[in-house]
Formats: structure tokens, sequence, C-alpha cells
């Protein structure tokens, strides 16, 4: 799998330092009894998964000292077995002592959710469907969980409302229809801005294509119902002269299976986000040299 990519950007970075202000807050009272000299640490996989966050651990580090040095010995998006060590770190003792919680805290989040997308993603291996994820996720939080998603083999779907237009049925409902909705939408959004269609019926799925849906959300099918209905609009797709793609919803992650023969493009779930537990790492201390 190819590496993901986090931009470091300023905006992260910022984020990064009142999450550090959050737990630091007029300063760590423990920093008084650390000595000055350079000491070493290093992060421990405590469990098996797929480790995501280690990116970010000079970031967060460093905003406290900026000659702490991260070597991370994992990338991010790997395997990892328990007590496999992840990454080395080399700095003053309070900028370790003091970053500490907050850097671990994103990588145990980060990896926890990685670690649930791989789980869904063999799921579907051999299938040709691809596992996305949601807006479902945590405020504040979003590019960052959906940089573990990617870590753990999955797809992002939109960033955020700009990204593509969802029509689902309040738009449908306050737009005038479907039709007039669609027409809205490709009157207004930037060039080359998508427009999905949430359908809940085969009919309301059909309606969608012919209004020129570059995609359709087709929620809670059943796999039987999917089986029959995906060829078809395929085929009206195409007699239409375009292409459609088809994404399934409100599936049961233990389920996924179970829809692999459908010809669906894509199943999207929240689960990796909403539902995953985080995956136990540690940080561990190299005692001080005397001497």
């Amino acid at each position: 799998m190819a590496v993901p990519q986090l931009a470091i950007t300023p905006a992260l970075k910022r984020q990064l330092g009142l999450w550090l202000d959050e737990d630091l807050g007029r300063g760590d009272l423990s920093a008084v009894c650390l000595c000055s000299d350079l000491v070493e640490a290093h992060w421990v996989a405590k469990a098996p998964g797929v480790f995501a966050g280690g990116v970010l651990a000079a970031a967060v580090f460093q905003q406290l000292d900026a000659q702490v040095q991260v070597q991370q010995l994992v990338a991010d998006g790997e395997p990892v077995v328990a007590g496999q060590r992840l990454l080395n770190l080399t700095g003053g003792a309070p900028a370790l002592v003091g970053a500490e919680r907050t850097a671990l805290n994103l990588a145990m989040r980060l990896s926890g959710i990685a670690t649930a997308t791989a789980a869904l993603v063999a799921e579907l291996q051999g299938s040709g469907i691809q596992l996305a994820d949601t807006r479902k996720t945590t405020p504040g939080l979003r590019a960052l969980e959906k940089y573990a998603v990617r870590c753990g083999g999955g797809q992002n779907h939109r960033l955020g409302l700009d990204d593509a237009a969802m029509l689902k049925e309040n738009h449908l409902a306050w737009a005038g229809g479907m039709d007039a909705a669609v027409a809205a939408v490709r009157s207004q959004a930037p060039w080359p801005a998508r427009v999905i269609i949430e359908a809940e019926t085969a009919a309301e799925a059909t309606a969608a294509v012919n209004a020129g849906a570059d995609g359709v959300l087709l929620d809670e099918f059943s796999p039987d119902e999917l089986r029959e209905l995906v060829p078809q609009l395929r085929q009206l797709a195409s007699q239409r002269g375009s292409a459609v793609v088809l994404e399934a919803s409100g599936i049961q992650p233990q389920q996924l299976s179970h829809f692999c023969d459908t010809g669906i493009d894509l199943i999207s779930t929240s689960a990796p986000v909403t539902r995953s537990a985080w995956l136990d790492v540690s940080m561990r201390f190299s005692p001080r040299q005397e001497g």
C-alpha cells in the first residue's frame, strides 16, 4: 500500500499548539524536577494493529522544544505487533514529558481508526469495492481521522460540504424535486463539482441516474436488491452516455462480505471512526546516564 500523505500545515500546527495548551495549562508542575540534559525515549505498541499518527510526533514535541529529534521506525499505515518499537525520540526532558500525552493520544486514536479500517477493507478484498468514510467525525479532528482511514487502506469521501453536492431527502423536498435540485446545483456550483443523490428505493435510484447524477448513494438496500438494481443502473447510465458511481450505505460492518458480489463501486461507513477502540501505545524513557 502506498504510504498516505499528511501535510503539516500552519493551520494544523496551530491546532496542535491548542491541544498542547489544553494539557499544559499554566505549565507542567513536574518539570522542575527534570534534568536539563538530552534524554532518550521511544514508543512501543502494546497491541497488534495498524500504526497511524507517527508523522505528527515531531510537530507536537517540537512545539515545546525545536531541538527534539524524532526517528520514525514504522511508517504510518504499516501493521505492527505487540511489543514493536515505533519511533525513537531525543530531546530535553521537559519537552518529552510535557508533550507525551498529547502526542500519544493522537497516535492511539488514529491508530485505532486505521486498525478498524484495515479490518473492514480486508473483508472486501478481491471484490473491487472500495471502503470510504463519512462526515461523521470528531469536530476538530476530521482531517486527521480521515487521514487515519487512508492509513488503513480506506478512501476519503467528502471532507466537507464544499467537496461535492450530496442531495438527500431534505434537499429534494425543499428544492422542489430532484430535477430542480440538480439543475440549481449545476448552475451554481463550480466546475467540476460532483452531484451525488441519495436513493432509498429503486425508483429514486433510477430517477437519480436520469437526472444526471455523478453518483447514487443506495441507502439500506439488501444484497439481493443491489444485485438486481446495479446492472439496470449501469445500463441506464450507459444509454445516457455517462458513467455513475454506485455507493452503498447503511450496511452493518459485520455484513460487508455479503455485498462483495453486488457490483457496487463503494461502501461508505462511519464505523472505523465512530466505533473503533484506541490502539494502546506507550512511551518508554531510557534511564539517565550518570557520570
